[in-house]
């Protein structure tokens, strides 16, 4: 008899469960609630068992916040909870909450060819560290390294390390966000506020008035070719892409690959496909030798949030990915 178990990737606007077979993985049942029109987690997972008519006693749900103790606080969301309390209502035997990144990441070893575009590099070598960034509401960042046949994920709040400019251009940046903001993080440039951060910060540069833009304004009028401030900001974007996941694999000797995430990338992928971002990405000086062959993959799978819960869980089950 197959035996299914319960996994979720729950956001500030959405909350996604499905099913996962334990034994292979296979994701299937989706289906997206709106965080809105429920009171907690407890009542969309109960609504979804319901649905789901399935006698679920494992479950594993990502959430985009940080997770550290029993009692979880969603950052974009005014759910809150404590795990062992959760687990207890709901009468399942294994209930694992994990943050959405560490989702990402467990997905890497589930993911088929199919599921990613490459950009530059030679072939990953196996069970080598991994990296994974993604640029949306924040940057996400994680690392992956593979230990006495488990996958070991090492989440962590990268996205909030010191914006590090490397041209005139991007140096000019950081002056103007500096004098507005104080302390300027790579969030404050790689997310979707980032976007429209740099579009300022290029226009005040040059001593004019930014227009009060959103972040789909911004790539628009830049694939429109409409506004060259906001393709100067997207170009800009792509690079600083680039110079980021350099440096991610700079800090772990990521052979096995650096993956991108979902998020903002994939709206513009024929203008990302042109940029400068692989040409950034080895830009390391003396170590671009060590850094070009390392390949770099955007994730094309559609739920790699319920795909890496899903082996997070068959994983802490005894399952060998």
């Amino acid at each position: 008899m197959t035996k299914y178990a319960l996994v979720g990737d729950v956001g500030g606007t959405n909350a996604r469960l499905a099913l996962c077979e334990v034994e292979n993985g296979n994701i299937s049942q989706a289906k997206t609630f709106s965080t809105s029109e429920y009171d907690g987690l407890e009542a969309v997972i109960r609504r979804y068992l319901e649905e789901a008519k399935q006698d679920i006693k494992d479950g594993c749900i990502a959430i985009a916040c940080p997770i550290t103790e029993d009692w979880v606080e969603m950052t974009n969301h005014d759910w809150a909870f404590s795990t062992r309390q959760l687990k207890a209502n709901l009468g399942f035997e294994h209930l694992e909450i994990i943050n959405d990144f560490t989702a990402v990441s467990m997905a890497i070893p589930m993911l088929a060819e199919s599921d990613m575009i490459q950009f530059g590099g030679k072939e990953p070598i196996k069970d080598k560290p991994i990296a994974i960034y993604g640029a949306g509401t924040g940057l996400g960042v994680s690392h992956l390294v593979h230990v006495d046949k488990r996958w070991v994920s090492l989440p962590g709040e990268g996205g909030h390390v010191d914006f590090a400019p490397n041209s005139e251009e991007e140096d000019q940046i950081l002056e103007v966000l500096r004098a507005e903001m104080g302390h300027v993080s790579a969030e404050r440039v790689l997310s979707g506020a980032g976007l429209v951060n740099l579009y300022r910060a290029i226009v005040k540069s040059d001593s004019r008035v930014p227009e009060n833009l959103k972040p789909k304004d911004v790539s628009e009028r830049a694939l429109a070719d409409s506004c060259i401030d906001c393709r100067r900001a997207l170009s800009l974007f792509c690079v600083i892409m680039g110079r980021f996941g350099g440096n991610l694999a700079l800090n772990l000797g990521t052979f096995g690959g650096v993956y991108i995430a979902g998020g903002i990338v994939p709206r513009f992928l024929d203008f990302f496909k042109a940029s400068g971002f692989r040409a950034a990405f080895e830009d390391k000086g003396r170590f671009r030798d060590y850094l070009v062959d390392i390949p770099v993959y955007m994730i094309t799978h559609d739920q790699p949030g319920l795909l890496g819960a899903g082996a997070h869980l068959r994983q802490t089950l005894g399952r060998i990915l």
